[in-house]
């Protein structure tokens, strides 16, 4: 198995928001079960990454308002 960060460096297609401002944004990408964040201004460092069900379950919460500032 490879680990996140062989993954991170090129072998995963990233996607970044069209509104991004110069870099300073988060990547996404997948692959497979697996979903992984990134810093766009660091393409080499390190990534974080969810199993499909944490991704959607993350997901759900942010639509649902779970995050919203009180």
């Amino acid at each position: 198995m490879r680990s996140t960060d062989q993954l991170a460096r090129g072998e995963l297609s990233w996607r970044i928001a069209a509104k991004c401002d110069g870099g300073a944004c988060v990547r996404v990408a997948s692959a497979g079960e697996m979903i992984f964040l990134g810093d766009s201004k660091s393409p080499e460092g390190p990534t974080l990454s969810y199993t499909r069900d944490e991704w959607e379950a993350f997901v759900a919460g942010i639509k649902s308002g779970d995050f919203d500032a009180v």
